[in-house]
């Protein structure tokens, strides 16, 4: 552990014969295209298959009236094709299966429905009348929380931001689309699919289709990216399957189209973020609220927890959040990279920089004032908590020392020139259930098994080289199995848990077997071992930091926005591998300026759609849109949180990311951005008022 080696998949992914889940090998296969619902809420009155049955090369058409029936309805989500009605547009009512996509895309256009169309509501507001709070938010969190007396806080604070934030809903986008191949025999079901954990993905299916546990079986070596959408199956799995069931024994391959994706296989709800702040005279928090108004759909609730983050972040005795709901007819949300910290902490964080504003300091000195020595909302001490080094380090890096705090006081060339700083946080976490498996194979090697996943982040690399470490011989020694629901059990990779699972589980084995059989075990040796319990996670606070910067510039003429630099200085434990960390990191900032400047899924309330679904109009951060991104982390040793000492980086990269952004937005122009993406049209106003005070 520790040095940055080379992605051991690397050269297969590179020269294509790393097989993802479309591009298995299976004999005679048939294709899959969905019918989708034309309508946002009601029921099918009709359905006419006949001119789709009748072209050459269509197997079968699949309806709500001649679908199996399936054997649990305890997850709407997943009751696929079992009555006529249709809870929010784009919803599967229909599959034409055939010989080859092209025919089975085009015989879906020939298929006609015919509905009881009802009102819908698809519109999110604050104002709603029938908002309300749920039972709990993900995964577990309770859904308010109060501390101390916030009101009368406020009442006596020196100094007080009182705001509203907003983000909007955001579609995932992963470069290998949802792809299922499904085969349905005689020995049961077996699914290729691009999943981010198999178990979690067959221990959802299993009820679903009424399967024995052994006649079910997942298979996914390699993932071409999710963020947390592939982290759970969707319905589409659920039509493969189905049609799978009705193909005779032949495979049944679908994959999702680019404009697919931006319907049932989930989505980031939008939020409405009330924060107040109140402080001293000296800019030391002593009341703090944050208010959350989120969707989630009519049939199914997700409820993000988007004011989680407030709760630890900084020192404040008087404390309150909370989370509402809005049932709509939509699609089910879902996790989508850093869920709850990336819109939370966006909040938070330009809340935080319109404070330091307001009490005349620096934005890292408030923050730096702010540093709780224990965590605010349990009491625990921090198993390391190295925020304040982040921030330093940074601000060393990024010469934040020479920085005019005076905003809209900086031209170059024409550009309006700022810069912007926020803090970012991400639990340390694992989750229960993984399992490893370690077989001696002679001449020094060792099988090392486990159903864990690499959706792209270097699983295949960095889970070798924990268990070459905990065996004592190289990495080369080791042959690693993932991916398969047939190996041991794995938690899903999601939650920036995955290799402190896994990892844990792995030395765990490795630790069995040696302790068996000596530092040389003989071939066909072999240890089990589960993840460990770990007593340390009720003694202290596990929590991943960093700080993140940025410049933006502004055209004085036309409002276009462009971000020079990005610096994430971050402090997550033992970095594994350095080479795979940083492309983590970098990967998440990026997609923190994404989603600062770009990414908004547009919703028409008259249908009830997503109208830019493709990525000609759903904008994402490219190559040109950053000049130089860096990322980097100071030495954290942390011998609490995992046998590793590592901390979670998939998603504390992003977090933070867009408020820095924004607050860099603010110190070019003078204009606070408190809602996003910060878009050109956003813009022009600032720039013309800046045009308009100069005359």
């Amino acid at each position: 552990m520790g040095r940055p080696l080379t992605r051991v998949d690397g050269l297969a992914k590179v020269t294509g014969t790393a097989p993802y889940a479309y591009e298995q090998k299976v004999d005679n296969p048939l294709y899959l295209y969905p019918v989708q619902a034309t309508i946002a809420r009601g029921r099918i009155t009709a359905i006419d298959t006949a001119a789709a049955e009748a072209c050459d090369g269509v197997a079968f058409v699949l309806t709500h009236e001649n679908a199996p029936p399936l054997a649990s309805d305890a997850d709407l989500e997943y009751w696929v094709l079992q009555s006529d009605d249709v809870a929010y547009r784009g919803q599967f009512i229909g599959a034409v299966v055939a010989e080859s996509l092209e025919i089975a895309r085009d015989a879906a256009t020939l298929v006609h429905v015919t509905y009881a169309v009802e009102p819908h509501d698809v519109v999110l507001r604050a104002d709603r009348d029938d908002i309300y709070a749920p039972d709990h938010v993900n995964p577990g969190y309770p859904t308010d929380s109060a501390d101390g007396d916030a009101d009368a806080a406020f009442a006596d604070a020196a100094t007080t931001v009182d705001q509203t934030y907003t983000t909007p809903t955001e579609h995932h986008n992963p470069m290998e689309p949802h792809t299922t191949v499904a085969i349905w025999n005689h020995d049961g079901l077996t699914m290729y699919d691009s999943s981010q954990g198999v178990h979690s993905a067959k221990a959802a299916l299993l009820p679903v289709f009424g399967l024995d546990a052994d006649a079910f079986r997942i298979i996914s070596p390699y993932v071409g990216g999710g963020f947390g959408s592939k982290g759970m199956p969707h319905a589409h799995n659920v039509l493969a399957g189905l049609a799978a069931r009705m193909a005779g024994g032949r495979p049944v391959k679908l994959t999702l189209t680019r404009q697919q994706m931006f319907g049932p296989a989930g989505h980031r709800t939008p939020t409405i973020q009330h924060i107040r702040l109140g402080a001293d005279a000296d800019g030391r928090l002593t009341a703090l609220a944050h208010d959350v108004v989120e969707q989630t759909a009519r049939f199914k609730e997700f409820a993000e927890q988007t004011a989680t983050p407030t709760r630890m972040m900084y020192a404040a005795l008087n404390r309150r959040t909370s989370h509402r709901l809005a049932r709509l007819d939509i699609p089910v949300p879902t996790w989508m990279r850093a869920p709850g910290e990336t819109p939370g902490m966006f909040a938070l964080e330009v809340a935080m920089d319109e404070l330091a504003v307001v009490c005349g300091l620096d934005p890292i000195e408030l923050r730096i004032r702010n540093e709780p020595e224990r965590d605010p909302e349990t009491g625990l001490p921090w198993s390391s908590r190295n925020l304040v080094a982040c921030l330093r380090e940074g601000a060393r890096r990024f010469g934040w020392d020479s920085r005019d705090p005076t905003p809209g006081a900086r031209r170059r060339d024409g550009w309006l020139v700022g810069t912007g700083v926020a803090s970012s946080t991400y639990p340390a976490k694992r989750l229960q259930g993984s399992v490893a498996s370690i077989r001696a194979g002679g001449e020094g090697r060792y099988e090392v098994s486990i159903g864990a996943a690499d959706i792209g982040t270097g699983t295949w690399t960095t889970l070798a080289q924990i268990a070459a470490d905990a065996l004592e011989v190289p990495v080369d020694a080791i042959d690693l199995r993932i991916g398969d629901t047939a190996l041991p059990a794995a938690s899903v990779a999601g939650g920036s848990s995955g290799m402190a699972s896994w990892g844990s589980a792995v030395v765990a084995a490795a630790r069995t077997l040696r302790d068996r059989n000596g530092a040389n075990p003989p071939a066909g040796a072999e240890a089990r071992a589960d993840m460990p319990d770990n007593p340390n996670e009720s003694k202290f606070a596990m929590h991943a930091f960093g700080a993140q910067f940025a410049e933006v510039r502004v055209h004085a003429d036309t409002g276009e926005i462009r971000v020079p630099r990005m610096l994430g200085v971050f402090a997550a434990g033992r970095i594994i591998n350095p080479a795979t960390a940083r492309s983590q990191f970098i990967g998440a900032m990026t997609m923190g300026l994404s989603m600062a400047l770009h990414e908004a899924s547009v919703l028409d309330p008259r249908f009830g759609h997503v109208v830019n679904h493709d990525f000609a109009s759903y904008h994402i951060a490219a190559h040109a849109d950053v000049a130089d991104i860096d990322a980097t982390w100071i030495d954290e040793d942390d011998p609490y949180v995992n046998p590793m000492g590592s901390k979670g980086i998939g998603e504390i990269g992003i977090v933070g990311a867009a408020a820095a952004i924004a607050n860099a937005a603010y110190h070019a122009t003078g204009t606070r951005f408190r809602d996003l993406p910060i878009t050109p049209d956003a813009m022009v106003p600032v720039v013309e008022n800046l045009v308009d005070r100069t005359q």
